[in-house]
């Protein structure tokens, strides 16, 4: 029994490796370098981000550019060979609105020209208007009768309440070991809204919210011109806007105004020094295709099995519309788009359908992602689609254009190893961290309520929080050679997930 237990525990010894190595990931090393070189030799990742900042400009929800670039993208695929292209409805969006002029001056004390921004879906001035702002100091509904009968046709400015801060630390930066460490072991708890504002707080932005319609309301009966509003520091201005439901009027004009030109006015005002200013704002409301959009294109599959299941990836296609929408989120859009023009031009022939979704209106609340989950794989009243269970696994980058460190897994646990193999071949180039933790507020989140597996892949962040929704959101600020290399892991891990045996793995799914 001895001499029987002695030759059982060495045949273990000599099997576990290869135990071991049956339980690993495959991964096709021959394509991983085709992959790289086509995607780090032959990029078109400059190319795509011109064309979508520069050429085609802001892509505010419902605009005339957001149109543009349905047309660009949907044709570039069609170039590359990408099949089923399609620019498909997602439902009602509203009215769209373009900027059409722009112009904001001190005149006195003395010239100087104003950096600003209109909101989206504001009215215009109608006309260049000229003269004294006032301050307004309004803090509660008792406070509006001083005022009443005295703004007519003026531009209202409130007082300054915070200062901006001076700031030591750098203006970009990249994980380190030590951060990605901590981030992969380290559990992270949070509530089902991902980083929502919640409790009291929440609270508190209602009865903000609730008051400053009042103030709004009070400022359109009073025949205001126009509101300026500080919003931004260091000459970056950062704004945004409120859609038009269904036979909604448009609100008084208002302006979002970088800090420092905003407070000199109204410390000038305080200071009982006469200000005159110079504004004119234009805008145009689009009125007939109130609908929204995505773009789809893929490479369709091939196995007999498996070609009905997907391999989904996008960005939202949309952006804000004070800078041209590089980082946020042009960037993960040229990076998906890439992944999809490397695919094709190694000619792959994947078991799976890989598909690209660019979505439309993300920064209105993730209505194009919901929209077409709720066509083809869930919806909230109805349920499960028919297509619920051919969704291998969706895939997201909408966090700027920094290299690519990994993923965000959601929790999902027994993804993890899966990935963590996938992403071995590209620890040399930084990309080595398969997380549990959640990251929210873009498009992945949509899949992952819906109890799909739904994922955002991990960034290096840069400056991305500094410049996102504001005038400095271009193509300047794009690192290119990072894109390069996100295209690169992420189409080999597109590829490897699109040949797999099984689906991605799913959590636990309570409705």
């Amino acid at each position: 029994m001895y001499y029987y237990r002695l030759m059982c525990q060495a045949f273990l010894v000599i099997l576990f490796p290869f135990v071991l190595q049956a339980q690993k990931e495959p991964v096709d090393l021959e394509m991983v370098q085709k992959i790289k070189h086509e995607g780090l030799r032959n990029s078109s990742i400059r190319d795509i981000s011109f064309h979508l900042t520069d050429v085609i400009g802001p892509r505010l929800s419902g605009s005339t550019n957001l149109t543009r670039a349905y047309e660009w993208t949907s044709q570039q695929m069609e170039e590359w060979g990408l099949e089923n292209v399609e620019i498909a409805p997602w439902g009602e969006f509203g009215r769209g609105w373009d900027n059409t002029k722009f112009y904001a001056a001190m005149t006195e004390p003395y010239y100087q020209s104003l950096i600003g921004v209109p909101r989206a879906w504001t009215r215009g001035t109608g006309g260049l208007v000229s003269g004294s702002p006032v301050l307004v100091d309004i803090q509660s509904e008792e406070d509006f009768d001083q005022y009443r009968g005295q703004l007519q046709g003026k531009v209202v400015v409130t007082p300054v309440t915070s200062e901006p801060s001076l700031s030591f630390n750098p203006l970009a930066s990249r994980y380190s070991d030590e951060d990605l460490e901590r981030i992969a072991e380290l559990p992270e708890v949070r509530g089902p809204n991902y980083g929502d504002v919640a409790g009291g707080g929440r609270s508190d932005w209602a009865e903000r919210r609730a008051f400053n319609q009042m103030l709004n309301a009070f400022f359109e009966e009073e025949g205001v011109a126009a509101v300026l509003r500080p919003s931004g520091t260091f000459g970056a201005v950062r704004s945004g806007g409120s859609r038009l439901s269904e036979g909604q009027e448009p609100g008084i004009a208002q302006v979002d105004m970088t800090f420092e030109h905003y407070a000199r006015i109204v410390r000038l005002l305080e200071a009982g020094i006469d200000v005159s200013i110079d504004l004119e704002v234009e805008n145009r409301f689009l009125d007939d295709d109130t609908k929204g959009y995505n773009v789809l294109a893929e490479i369709p599959g091939t196995d007999r099995r498996l070609r009905d299941e997907v391999v989904l990836i996008g960005g939202h296609l949309d952006s804000w519309h004070v800078g041209t929408g590089a980082n946020d989120n042009a960037a993960g859009v040229a990076i998906m788009m890439e992944v999809m023009r490397i695919l094709k031009e190694l000619e792959v022939e994947p078991r799976r359908t890989i598909r690209i979704g660019l979505w439309g209106a993300e920064e209105q609340g993730l209505f194009g992602s919901r929209g077409y989950i709720s066509e083809h794989y869930y919806d909230q009243e109805t349920g499960k689609k028919e297509d619920y269970d051919k969704l291998s696994a969706y895939f997201n980058i909408d966090n700027g254009s920094g290299r690519l460190r990994g993923i965000w897994l959601m929790g999902n646990d027994e993804a993890r190893p899966i990935f963590e193999d996938l992403l071995e071949p590209f620890h040399d180039l930084g990309a080595t961290t398969a997380t549990l933790r959640n990251a929210g507020s873009t498009d992945h989140v949509a899949f992952d309520r819906a109890g799909l597996p739904g994922f955002n892949m991990m960034q290096d962040r840069l400056d991305y929080g500094r410049g996102y929704h504001t005038n400095m959101d271009t193509f300047e600020r794009m690192e290119l050679g990072d894109m390069m290399q996100a295209a690169v892991v992420m189409a080999s891990i597109v590829y490897h997930v699109a040949q797999r045996d099984e689906r991605i793995p799913r959590k636990v799914f309570n409705p």
